[in-house]
């Protein structure tokens, strides 16, 4: 048996994908271990979307086989998208590599990694649209958070989007298995699950019935007693309906923060990306969100320079933003992916598309120093997740704050917190963008 170690990359998605890795090998018999240094082999993860992503991936494999040279590390097994995207290049062209393994080939991870250790070099690459098979995780997170993923791939083939051809079709879990590992979760100790897919406001329609199933399974999740908070990421725009709205609405563990997605606001543009609605529909649905959820906080993100943006659609877009005042706006530049329909559309120079996102940035942060500031005097529910040793003082999140990428409430206790408790914070200052206060009895 051997000691394993993991390096996980990209988005939740992808770390539930290693969780259910590291648990099939440690229940073959195999130590996985915290730290990749002395470890007979090392499972790099990687996330192939856009650039930036791939750029990490690679040094991540470049670093490893740097302490593969130096005796620090076995084996080298990557998987994950990048290795999906380019399954012979990786082989080809980075010896250090020792074997590969798609997007549909995760659940065989024991035997690729017995041949691995037999030296045998491994090459596998399973259909990406077969069915999820069940397993369990090795939870990676925090005790009181957990991600649980309730579909992989995704069918709405935006135009400049990869992902479709590395996760294949939309497969949606079984309700009744997404039930289970919730409460198993639950029993762990996990306070907040946070649900998570490629789509997450697809959810069911690939069953035979093609319903929407994510309200049902939303209210059976809050009936699981020992979750008190859950959150939702990743739902398409066109998906979100009424029942779903009144769930959310209704349903107080379901934290009123949700995560859509929508890329830009124009209809040229959207119409170029292959994407479903126009400025009317996403002002609507925002207009509905916001008068039906009351203090919901909405986070997007939008995509600067794609094709058919010119100076003119790019400040509507710009109005846009300031009109919403949606509180989490991720600006990211477009990547004209290979494969895709977008990469081969006229689209603007990196460098403009660069300073878009720049200005994209800065009416965010203005609207979220506003957001901010309308805090200041309220106690909010927070949940403890740390203690920060430089500035000697706990933090934790609110309803508003989505772990990795949201900010933090600074809390100033005189007594030792316990991680993973909520507890009420007066808010009383802002200290670099993000939220401070003090406990007050509940």
């Amino acid at each position: 048996m051997a000691n394993i170690g993991f390096i996980s990359l990209g988005c939740a998605k992808n770390q539930v994908d290693c969780e259910r890795m590291m648990y099939r090998l440690q229940e073959a018999g195999h130590t996985v271990c915290p730290d990749v240094v002395g470890c007979d082999a090392v499972v790099i993860n990687t996330c192939g979307f856009i650039d930036p992503a791939k750029a990490e991936a690679i040094d991540n494999i470049l670093q490893m086989g740097q302490l593969k040279q130096e005796g620090l590390v076995g084996k080298i097994l990557v998987t994950g998208c990048l290795s999906q995207r380019y399954q012979q290049q990786i082989l080809e062209e980075m010896p250090e590599v020792d074997g590969v393994l798609g997007t549909g080939s995760y659940t065989d991870i024991v035997d690729a990694m017995d041949r691995l250790l037999d030296g045998e070099r491994v090459f596998e690459f399973a259909s990406i649209d077969a069915p999820e098979l069940e397993t369990g995780r090795v939870v990676t997170t925090p005790e009181h958070y957990a991600y649980i993923k309730i579909a992989e791939g995704c069918d709405n083939r935006c135009s400049y989007c990869i992902i479709p051809y590395l996760r294949g079709k939309y497969r949606s879990r079984q309700l009744d298995d997404v039930l289970y590992e919730a409460r198993m979760l639950a029993e762990s100790g996990v306070k907040e699950l946070i649900v998570v897919a490629q789509d997450t406001s697809r959810y069911g329609t690939d069953f035979p019935e093609h319903k929407r199933l994510l309200a049902t399974l939303l209210r059976e999740l809050c009936k699981i007693e020992k979750l008190h908070w859950i959150r939702i990421h990743y739902l398409y725009p066109d998906e979100i309906d009424d029942e779903l709205i009144d769930t959310i609405a209704s349903e107080p563990k379901i934290v009123k923060y949700l995560d859509i997605p929508i890329q830009h606001c124009n209809d040229k543009v959207l119409k170029l990306m292959n994407r479903r609605g126009d400025h009317a529909y996403l002002c609507d649905m925002f207009a509905k969100l916001k008068a039906r959820i009351p203090g919901v906080v909405l986070r997007t993100s939008v995509i600067t320079g794609l094709p058919g943006e010119g100076e003119e659609e790019f400040t509507q877009l710009c109005d846009f933003l300031r009109q919403q005042k949606l509180v989490r706006t991720g600006a990211f530049v477009f990547s004209p992916e290979e494969g895709t329909p977008a990469a081969d559309m006229e689209h603007v120079d990196a460098d403009i598309a660069a300073d878009r996102a720049e200005i994209v940035q800065a009416i965010q942060a203005q609207i979220m120093d506003e957001f901010n500031a309308s805090m200041i005097g309220k106690t909010m529910e927070v949940l403890v997740d740390g203690y920060d040793e430089d500035a000697e003082q706990f933090y934790g999140r609110t309803f508003a704050d989505s772990p990795e990428i949201d900010g933090r409430v600074w809390i100033a206790s005189e007594e030792a917190l316990v991680e993973g408790t909520f507890i009420q914070v007066h808010i009383d200052g802002i200290l670099d963008g993000e939220l401070s206060g003090y406990i007050v009895e509940d």
